[in-house]
């Protein structure tokens, strides 16, 4: 398997570091927004709890939206807000132009399989969310083959590989459901956006050069076949 680095021109650039900015705050105002709504809940006494995703009713539907919003404590709630925090960033830094379309499919999709395959339990939580996009940013480095994107995916299998034996079924509390169906989505779209977000290749000088040398036995051979042609011009 050959490993490609990224262009410096390209990953050291002004803009590189104004997009891992914009990364970081992004994914920290939606760390904000669940914090708010806990805080919300918590100080208002307003059970939220009940608007979570409840398998196969119709009033569970309102936890497609609501689930990665709403969590039961706050050890629940610090639990998560770390990876969300750093597979946010990631996935925002890395791949921002599938990223667009990888983060709704997730936060939609992970509830949806829920909803439709899951325990008949009240299942809360951002966890879904995080499985999925922990799964896309260590799978989608693999398929790349950039440095770059090789060693966050070593990063997060380092931070967070631990987390796998979180989609095997169990009882309980724990909704290993909402992590086995984000960790499915994360994998299959890392594969079906496999091509998207490459950064641009380093080249090196000894490239070039063979690309020259090739151009140049490219017009030899050509000029060779025109030089065998018959010449059809002069008077008639």
């Amino acid at each position: 398997m050959r490993v490609h680095i990224p262009d410096p021109n390209y990953t050291g650039s002004a803009r590189a570091k104004r997009n891992i900015i914009t990364a970081l705050r992004a994914s920290a105002l939606f760390v904000l927004l669940i914090w708010g709504v806990f805080l919300v809940d918590r100080i208002g006494g307003l059970e939220l709890y009940r608007y979570g995703l409840l398998p196969q009713t119709q009033a569970g539907l309102t936890g497609l939206l609501m689930t990665p919003l709403l969590h039961a404590s706050w050890q629940h709630l610090l639990s998560n807000t770390l990876p969300l925090l750093v597979a946010g960033t990631a996935i925002l830094y890395l791949y921002p132009n599938s990223a667009i379309r990888v983060i709704p499919v997730i936060y939609f999709g992970s509830s949806l399989v829920v909803w439709v395959f899951g325990r008949p339990d009240l299942h809360i939580g951002a966890s879904g969310l995080i499985y999925g996009l922990l799964a896309y940013v260590f799978i989608g480095g693999i398929l790349r083959r950039d440095m770059r994107s090789i060693g966050v995916s070593l990063l997060i299998w380092f931070l967070y590989g631990s987390l796998l034996s979180g989609i095997l079924p169990r009882s309980g509390p724990v909704s290993w459901e909402l992590h086995l169906s984000g960790f499915i989505l994360g994998v299959v779209l890392a594969i079906i956006y496999r091509q998207w977000d490459r950064p641009p290749r380093k080249r090196y000088a000894w490239e070039d050069e063979e690309d020259q040398s090739d151009e140049h036995q490219q017009d030899q051979k050509v000029a060779g076949k025109n030089a065998e042609k018959p010449w059809l011009g002069g008077d008639q």
